[in-house]
């Protein structure tokens, strides 16, 4: 019996997730290592809800240093079905403004340390990745945006940098040349491990600044991020509760899409000697 069916990532300045009852916390292991927080299980909206703070409450994980692959493989040992994500993110757009949402719908990899998938050690598979983000669940997101009085635009690329530093101006001029919309440093591999585990996946990327390119706005600070980042968590809460309103039920037949066949053999393989190789496999979703 799935514990959640759908599960909620509260980025930089959401640590909790206001309006769960029946409220337990949940701590898992998985084959790769341990989650950045327990698991908070409730019922929000009549819908069994999995609430992780990206960044553990306190924020004290960097976003080099988080688990990624923990995170998501204990949201799939949940049972769920679709996640969504919340970041803090710079615009590298002007219409792009402080205090909105952009929903976006694909990635940019700037990353350089950090681990990426699940496969490996034996289990090779091979995913499509072209269209990284559920349109299905975006389409919620919009939807609870506008219900929420929150400005949610859909589409757009998001640079993931490695972090935790903030851009250059050479850089941010870079990526604006390149056309990026958004800029942060995490959503990148958290959509890729939903996909490998075939989870949908979206985010709601809450826009704190201008990163350092707009001449009319200073360089982007922490004081200045966090500022924004309370007034955005506040926007954040009263979105959450729209989407699973609005996120249809799937037949039980099609819950959480069973564990794609490399995918429910990694905990088999994490118990074997390396090298027990599985195969080659190409995951379509």
């Amino acid at each position: 019996m799935p514990q959640a069916e759908i599960g909620i990532i509260g980025g930089s300045g959401l640590y909790s997730m206001p309006g769960l009852t029946k409220i337990k916390e949940v701590r898992l292991r998985t084959p790769f290592g341990q989650p950045s927080d327990p698991y908070v299980l409730g019922t929000l909206e009549g819908r069994k809800v999995a609430f992780l703070a990206r960044h553990g409450r306190g924020h004290r994980i960097l976003p080099t240093e988080l688990n990624f692959r923990a995170n998501i493989y204990g949201f799939k040992q949940l049972g769920v079905e679709r996640i969504v994500s919340v970041s803090a993110v710079g615009s590298l757009k002007e219409e792009h403004k402080p205090m909105e949402f952009v929903i976006p719908d694909q990635f940019f990899d700037r990353t350089r340390h950090r681990v990426d998938t699940f496969f490996g050690n034996g289990i090779v598979a091979h995913i499509s990745f072209a269209d990284p983000i559920c349109p299905e669940l975006a389409r919620v997101l919009e939807t609870a945006c506008k219900k929420a009085g929150v400005v949610g635009k859909r589409g757009g690329t998001y640079l993931c940098m490695e972090g935790p530093q903030f851009s250059t101006k050479a850089e941010s001029n870079v990526y604006r040349s390149w056309g990026m919309d958004v800029i942060g440093m995490t959503n990148l591999q958290e959509a890729k491990l939903a996909r490998e585990a075939e989870i949908c996946y979206s985010t709601a990327a809450m826009v704190t600044d201008y990163d350092c390119w707009h001449p009319g706005h200073d360089s982007v600070t922490v004081d200045q991020v966090v500022s924004v980042l309370m007034k955005n968590a506040e926007n954040a809460c009263a979105m959450y509760e729209k989407p699973l309103r609005l996120c249809p039920k799937r037949e039980a037949a099609n819950a959480a899409r069973r564990w794609p066949m490399p995918f429910r053999r990694i905990e088999k393989q994490s118990r074997q000697p390396h090298g027990s190789g599985w195969g080659c496999f190409w995951i379509n979703i």
